[in-house]
């Protein structure tokens, strides 16, 4: 049997990736074993905590992770930034709506249409430059856009979509 048939139906019984996380599909999310560092509420299919999705950093790496490089408006220079794109988490979560509504610990608030994620490449990004971003210097969590990689996405619209010291998202 090959061995990609062999994972699904691994997973379809009852395996884990990385012991932490099934695919949404399987209509399923384990609890964060390590400190929960995401919330996700609102109009999501999977929940693990109540009627939230809870994520601790080994959760989110779980579900694959993408890295760019870019320079932001509100750092220094140019950063390689990793984390999980956003239509990935969006699609673990089964979310079913029009809007993703990002809230930082400091009760920021940010809007982020949920047409276009995979597209325009957003990501909730919890590395800098190899490292995991503490709450003093933009962590753990943000929402940005690469940049650098189309003139399109330096205006207003896109940075306004970004937040970092994310603590919540919901989906509307």
């Amino acid at each position: 049997m090959p061995l990609t048939r062999r994972f699904v139906l691994a997973l379809a019984a009852g395996a884990t990736v990385s012991g932490l996380v099934r695919p949404s599909w399987a209509a399923e999310l384990a609890k964060p074993p390590g400190k929960a560092i995401l919330r996700i509420g609102g109009s999501i299919g999977v929940h693990n905590v109540g009627e939230e999705a809870v994520f601790d950093v080994p959760m989110l790496e779980a579900l694959g992770t993408s890295r760019f490089s870019t320079s932001t408006p509100w750092t220094d220079g140019v950063a390689t930034w990793e984390g999980v794109p956003l239509a990935v988490l969006m699609k673990a979560v089964d979310a079913s709506g029009a809007t993703i509504r990002a809230t930082a610990l400091n009760d920021y608030v940010a809007d982020i249409p949920m047409a276009g994620l995979a597209e325009d490449g957003a990501m909730l990004a919890f590395r800098r430059d190899g490292e995991l971003m503490p709450v003093n210097n933009k962590g753990p969590l943000f929402v940005l856009y690469p940049f650098d990689r189309e003139a399109r996405l330096q205006q207003q619209s896109f940075y306004m979509r970004c937040a970092w010291q994310v603590a919540r998202l919901d989906v509307l």
